[in-house]
């Protein structure tokens, strides 16, 4: 019989691609504890890259992974739900809601204006609006 030996894989050496595969089976992993089954999507349906659908049969999520806390214009009136995590940390929030309360703080920078902004890091106060969106 064959044998292996399971290596844990250090996230910071996975390219783009494979942090996003990871990224997706970490956060499926988690949303199963809530009674939500994803979806993979191939070409960003409607800017998400899976649907979550939760076995109340009802609730669907259209959701866009990302490697940070990120808006992005192009997202506006989607509907969708931004993933991301930091740390051990994972957060779900729907884009458009958050961004109004995160958007006086960023639609004046050049990043916002060329469509995109992202932070690097969570500070206390986006930690505080994000709170809810803790899973």
């Amino acid at each position: 019989m064959n044998t292996i030996k399971f290596e844990k894989v250090n996230y910071d050496d996975l390219h783009g691609r494979q942090q996003e595969n990871y990224n997706y089976h970490k956060l499926s992993a988690l949303l199963a504890d809530y009674g939500f089954n994803a979806i993979r999507l191939d070409d960003d349906w409607q800017g998400a890259d899976f649907i979550a659908q939760h076995l109340d049969g009802k609730t669907f999520l259209k959701v866009q992974l990302k490697g940070r806390l990120t808006f992005e214009k192009k997202y506006l009136g989607k509907e969708l739900w931004l993933a991301f995590p930091e740390n051990t940390q994972w957060y779900i929030f729907p884009h458009d809601l958050v961004l109004e309360k995160i958007l006086p703080k960023i639609q004046n920078s050049k990043d916002w204006e060329k469509g995109k902004y992202s932070f690097p890091y969570l500070t206390d106060e986006l930690k505080t609006i994000l709170n809810s969106y803790k899973i």
